[in-house]
């Protein structure tokens, strides 16, 4: 990515196919980027990231089978090269921390201005993390928090923050130890889905099996819920 006459070559993650073809059409109307696929989903970005070997992902951080997490993990062990900057509402210093922690080269929030996105992308030429000034802000208050009052992020905390929404609702369950069948039938899922959900989540939460994830569940999700 440093020779600026040619273009970067980008592939957009995310699962609102409005949102990918505004990106798309915003990058191609100028010659610094050229979008050679969209992806809706961690198992689609992962294989197209793949085949096309970009220089930049735009990875939006909550998607239908996973995070942005996953296929940054996935992709970057392929392809260290690749720059992934995240395009996500989520403005929790945690999933920033843990985006830059996994190698990401960014993240900025889905409200930014076109032009405020460009700037940033082409700042990542220059050695630059993309870091929108929102984030920065969220970023400075913060250590704010954490050196005048002494907090930080529990384990926990940090765990569920790399459970996606949908993984988070079938942990809500569990916590209940509610079997797979009443779990797909209250979530409106497929049990195979919900399957899928738990397997992702005990290797996100680093458990070794379904007891140790209800136990985990019942600690800190009721726990959540009530004093919310």
């Amino acid at each position: 990515m440093t020779d600026t006459n040619i273009p970067l070559k980008v592939l957009i993650i995310d699962d609102q196919i409005l949102f990918r073809d505004g990106l798309k059409s915003l990058l191609s109307s100028t010659p610094d980027f050229e979008v050679v696929g969209g992806a809706g989903s961690v198992h689609e970005g992962i294989k197209l990231a793949l085949q096309t070997s970009p220089d930049l992902i735009l990875m939006d951080f909550s998607l239908p089978d996973g995070t942005g997490l996953d296929a940054t993990s996935a992709i970057l062990r392929v392809l260290p090269a690749c720059k992934i900057v995240f395009l996500t509402v989520y403005e929790t210093p945690e999933n920033l921390f843990t985006a830059l922690r996994m190698g990401a080269a960014g993240y900025m929030l889905k409200d930014i201005t076109s032009s405020d996105l460009l700037s940033s992308l082409r700042a990542l030429n220059r050695g630059e993390k993309a870091v929108s000034r929102k984030m920065m802000s969220v970023v400075m208050d913060e250590f704010s928090r954490i050196y005048t009052n002494g907090e930080t992020s529990t384990d926990a905390e940090k765990l569920l923050t790399r459970l996606s929404k949908r993984e988070l609702d079938v942990l809500r369950e569990l916590a209940n130890d509610t079997s797979n069948l009443e779990i797909a039938q209250n979530l409106y899922l497929s049990e195979n889905t919900v399957k899928h959900h738990i397997r992702n989540i005990l290797d996100k939460l680093e458990a070794k099996n379904r007891r140790e994830v209800i136990a985990f569940a019942r600690q800190n999700i009721i726990k959540t819920n009530q004093t919310a």
